[in-house]
């Protein structure tokens, strides 16, 4: 084999280019528009869904935020139920019957002792609260002493009844013979609206008739002797004041309660 001489040496020699295997792109022209097109469509459903408003459930981060929000759906249902009662009030108004108007001054006679009129006068404050935060940590017994509970706030309540009072709030809200109180996680829940500690609790009475129930009632003795313990601490505070103001109730009126199934008859 003979060498190449110097004129074949300068000619340019044409480049080898090793051939690389097609990619198919047919698949990603169909495939990204595809996408496209299915992230829009759940886009305008998740809009029409959601009317305006957060489709993730309503998460609450502390306490407060809960009772916010119970205490505005709540303030929203007594608006309605007082313009409802305000339209029947009118409609009755404008009838003149014998027997409507009986039964209107019956009704006149019962509202001060039920509760539907407000009512002013010398009584007391009482607060209930939980122990210091600093005594709740740091108990090696039963925290739920150190807890105010719903039995706490009935049994003051209660002996407020039983020392004459003419009225009673708790957390400012009158309390009448259909009110519940009942725990409610961390909160007390009255009348469907739950309170997060400290309790305030008010009467309108005879202040001597009242301290002395106060004073005399066992459960309420235990619970001012722990009250008492540095170990336990749980929250009692009792003032005299010269004027209670007890608005009048302004809650639901209609009671609800179980009644037995018939049995069907024997066939």
């Amino acid at each position: 084999m003979q060498p190449p001489d110097a004129e074949d040496a300068r000619r340019p020699r044409p480049r080898l280019l090793t051939p690389q295997p097609r990619r198919p792109r047919g698949a990603w022209r169909l495939g990204t528009p595809v996408v496209v097109l299915l992230c829009g469509a759940l886009f305008i459903v998740s809009a029409h869904n959601s009317g305006g408003t957060d489709l993730r459930p309503g998460r609450y981060t502390d306490l407060a935020s809960l009772v916010k929000d119970e205490s505005d759906q709540y303030d929203a249902l007594r608006r309605q139920v007082s313009d409802l009662d305000a339209q029947v009030q009118a409609l009755s108004a404008g009838m003149s019957d014998k027997d409507v108007d009986r039964i209107h001054r019956t009704i006149d006679r019962l509202e001060d002792p039920a509760g539907m009129r407000p009512r002013s006068g010398p009584g007391l404050t009482i607060t209930l609260s939980d122990a210091p935060e600093d005594v709740i940590n740091s108990t090696t017994g039963n925290v739920n002493l150190l807890l105010v509970h719903q039995q706490d706030i009935q049994a003051v309540v209660n002996a407020l009844w039983n020392g004459g009072a003419t009225a009673v709030t708790v957390e400012g809200q009158r309390i009448v013979s259909t009110t519940g109180i009942k725990c409610e996680g961390n909160a007390v829940q009255l009348q469907g609206v739950p309170y997060p500690q400290p309790y305030t609790i008010q009467a309108v009475g005879d202040q001597g008739a009242l301290l002395t129930a106060i004073e005399e009632d066992p459960y309420l003795q235990t619970y001012r002797e722990q009250a008492a313990d540095p170990a336990i601490s749980v929250g009692w505070d009792l003032q005299l004041e010269p004027l209670v103001t007890a608005p009048a109730y302004d809650g639901l009126r209609d009671l609800s309660f179980a009644v037995p199934l018939r049995s069907a008859p024997a066939s």
